[in-house]
C-alpha cells in the first residue's frame, strides 16, 4: 500500500533549526512530487522520504481516514509497508482522536510520560528499548474536514523545545499540500468513473436490440407505427437539431417531446414546456423571454423567461402553429442567433436551448396562405416526426386501456379489470380524439361501473349516451331520455381546426349518429367540405348562425371554416 522502505534506521544526529530558506526548498520539492502522475501511495511515501531530509525524524506516518475514521491508506518512512500499518494501529486512539477532533496539531515532548500513551506498548519504537522519544501529529484537511493525519517521531534532545515550534509550522504546510492533492485525486477519480459509466451506457445503447416503446418513460405501446417513432427519436435525440412533432390532437406530443429530452445528452438539464395557444401574444412574449422590473404594469420584479430557464436543456413549444405573424418574427431571431432581450430590457442574453415544437395544423398550407412564415417553418421543421393516430396503432389499444385502468385503480384504490366484451367495444370504436379520448372513455366507464369487472354494458355508447360520438358527429338527436345535452364548446385558439377524417357533415334525412352502436362516424355524403359549407350558407341566406344549425356546428366553427376555405360571406 505504501512505498516499501528498509527496516528501522538509526537516529541521525540532531539537525539545526529548519531555516526559512530550507523550509521553502522543502515545500518546493514536495510540491513537485505531489504534482507527479504516480499512484497516490507512492507519492505519499515519497513525501515522507523527502521530509526525512529536512527534519530531525526517525519515522513518519501518513494515514488517510474514511468517513468513519478508520484508516484507508497508511504509508510510512523508516518502516516496511506492513510495519507502517502495524505501528499506526499501535498509536492510541486517544492521540489520533485528539488530532481529528480538535483539527489542530498535537505535540508530545515525551511519549513515555504522556497520558495519551498510558498503557501502550512502546517496544520497537526506538533504536534501543526504552529510549525516550517525542512525537508531532498534524491533521490533513480537505476544506474543513479532517481526512487524515501526518505524524513523525524523533529522539529527545536538549533542542526539542526550539525544534517543535518550527517543525509544527513546516509539517502543517506540508499537510495542507497533501490535503489539496487528495481533493484533486478524488475529483479525477469521480470524473473517471462518470466517463466510464457514460461510455458503458453508450455502448449498451448502440448494441441494444430493437427498442420497444416501454423503454421510453410514459409511452405505452408496441405497434410497428410506435416502434418506428421510437427508433427515430433515439436517433435524433443525440443531436441538437430542432424537432417538429406533428399529428392529430391527443396523440401524446408532450410525452414524445419529454422522451426526446430524456434520451438526449441534455437529460440532466431542465425540460421546460409551454403551450403557445394558451396565452395572448403580449403574455406569451413575457413568458418566453422574461421581463425586467417595471417593464409593464404589474411587473414588480425581474422574471426569467422560459428560454432562460431551459438554458442547457430542452424547450418544448406546443401548438407552435397558433402564434401570430408578429411573434413569429421575434421567435425566428432567437432560433437564428440564440439571443434575445427581456421585455423592457436592453441587455442581450444568449442561451443554449434545444427546441422541440409540436402542432396539429397543416403548416405547409398555412405558409401558402401567408399565415405562417416560411423562414420560421424551415427553422422549426429540421426533423419532422409524424405521430400516428390511435386508429393506426394496431395492437396498442388493449395496452393503453389497461394502463389507464391501472392508473384509475391506483388513484381510487380499486381493483377493476376489463372483460373480453369490454375490449370488443373498444376495438369497434374509431376514437377520433385519439389517446385522450380513450383515457376519457376508460375513466368515465370505470367510475360508473357496477362491479369489479367492466363489461360491454358499462360503456355509455351501449346506453345511447356516447358524448364523443355526439361531439364528432354534430348530432344530438339520440340523447338518452331524461338528460340534457351539454353545449359543444368551440376551441379557444383563433385558428381553423383541421377536421378529422370523420368531419361533420350536413345531416341527411333518416341518418342518425351511429355512436349508439360503436361510436364510429360513417361518412355518406360524397361532397367535399367546401361544397357542403357553401351549400349550407346559401340555404341559410349567408347567415352564419343559421348555417351552423344546419351543419350541427357553432357560429364560431362556421367562421373558422369560412376563413380556412377562403369563402367570402355575401352581403345583401
Amino acid at each position: 500500500m505504501g512505498l516499501e522502505l528498509g527496516g528501522s534506521v538509526s537516529a541521525p544526529p540532531p539537525r539545526a533549526v529548519v531555516s526559512g530558506e530550507t523550509a521553502l526548498v522543502g515545500i518546493y520539492e514536495i510540491s513537485k512530487l505531489l504534482a507527479s502522475a504516480n499512484r497516490l501511495e507512492n507519492v505519499l511515501a515519497g513525501v515522507l522520504t523527502l521530509l526525512s531530509s529536512f527534519l530531525d525524524m526517525r519515522h513518519g506516518l501518513i494515514a488517510l481516514l474514511d468517513a468513519k475514521g478508520a484508516p484507508e491508506v497508511v504509508v510510512g518512512s523508516g518502516w516496511s509497508e506492513g510495519a507502517a500499518k502495524v505501528f499506526f494501529d499501535r498509536l492510541p486512539e486517544r492521540a489520533v482522536g485528539q488530532i481529528v477532533a480538535t483539527k489542530m496539531p498535537v505535540v508530545i515532548e515525551d511519549v513515555a510520560a504522556s497520558p495519551l500513551f498510558e498503557g501502550v506498548d512502546l517496544s520497537g519504537w526506538g533504536t534501543q528499548d526504552g529510549q525516550s522519544f517525542s512525537m508531532i501529529g498534524v491533521p490533513i484537511k480537505d476544506g474543513d474536514n479532517v481526512v487524515g493525519t501526518l505524524t513523525v517521531d524523533r529522539a529527545r534532545n536538549n533542542r526539542s523545545s526550539v525544534l517543535f515550534d518550527h517543525d509544527v509550522r513546516f509539517l502543517t504546510m506540508i499537510a495542507n499540500l497533501v490535503g489539496q492533492t487528495l481533493r484533486l485525486h478524488k475529483l479525477i477519480a469521480r470524473d473517471r468513473e462518470r466517463l466510464m459509466q457514460e461510455s458503458a451506457w453508450r455502448e449498451k445503447a448502440v448494441g441494444a436490440p430493437e427498442a420497444k416503446a416501454e423503454g421510453l418513460k410514459g409511452i405505452v405501446g408496441d405497434s410497428p407505427a410506435v416502434r418506428a417513432v421510437i427508433e427515430k427519436i433515439r436517433i435524433v435525440a443525440k443531436a441538437k437539431s430542432t424537432v417538429l412533432l406533428r399529428g392529430e390532437s391527443g396523440t401524446g406530443k408532450e410525452l414524445f417531446a419529454a422522451a426526446i429530452h430524456d434520451q438526449s445528452p441534455r437529460r440532466g438539464k431542465p425540460f421546460v414546456k409551454l403551450n403557445c395557444a394558451a396565452l395572448p401574444e403580449s403574455v406569451l412574449e413575457s413568458e418566453l423571454f422574461g421581463h425586467e422590473r417595471g417593464a409593464f404594469t404589474g411587473a414588480a420584479n425581474l422574471r426569467k423567461g422560459r428560454f432562460e430557464l431551459a438554458d442547457g436543456g430542452t424547450l418544448f413549444l406546443d401548438e407552435i402553429g397558433e402564434i401570430t405573424p408578429a411573434f413569429q418574427a421575434k421567435l425566428l431571431r432567437v432560433l437564428q442567433e440564440g439571443e434575445f432581450e427581456r421585455v423592457g430590457g436592453a441587455r442581450t442574453l444568449k442561451v443554449d436551448v434545444r427546441l422541440v415544437c409540436a402542432t396539429n395544423r397543416n403548416l405547409e398550407e398555412a405558409v401558402q396562405r401567408g399565415e405562417f412564415r416560411a423562414d420560421l417553418y424551415y427553422r422549426i421543421s429540421v426533423v419532422p416526426i409524424f405521430l400516428p393516430p390511435l386508429r393506426d396503432r394496431k395492437g396498442d389499444l388493449e395496452m393503453l386501456a389497461n394502463e389507464f385502468l391501472r392508473r384509475f385503480n391506483a388513484e381510487q384504490g380499486g381493483k377493476l379489470r376489463l372483460s373480453e366484451s369490454a375490449m370488443g367495444v373498444l376495438n369497434e370504436c374509431g376514437f377520433p380524439g385519439n389517446i385522450r379520448e380513450l383515457e376519457n372513455c376508460i375513466y368515465r366507464t370505470a367510475t360508473l361501473a357496477h362491479g369489479d369487472v367492466i363489461v360491454d354494458k358499462d360503456f355509455s355508447c351501449r346506453k345511447d349516451g356516447c358524448l364523443s360520438a355526439i361531439l364528432w358527429s354534430g348530432s344530438s338527436s339520440k340523447w338518452p331520455a331524461g338528460t340534457t345535452p351539454l353545449p359543444i364548446v368551440a376551441p379557444q385558439a383563433p385558428r381553423a381546426p383541421t377536421p378529422p377524417e370523420s368531419a361533420p357533415a350536413a345531416p341527411v334525412v333518416g341518418e342518425t349518429c351511429p355512436g349508439a352502436e360503436n361510436c364510429t362516424i360513417i361518412e355518406k355524403d360524397p361532397r367535399t367540405d367546401y361544397e357542403k359549407l357553401v351549400d349550407a350558407m346559401e340555404r341559410a341566406g349567408w347567415v352564419k348562425a343559421k348555417a351552423a344549425r344546419l351543419l350541427g356546428l357553432t357560429p364560431r366553427q362556421i367562421g373558422y371554416a369560412l376563413q380556412k376555405h377562403g369563402i367570402e360571406v355575401k352581403k345583401f
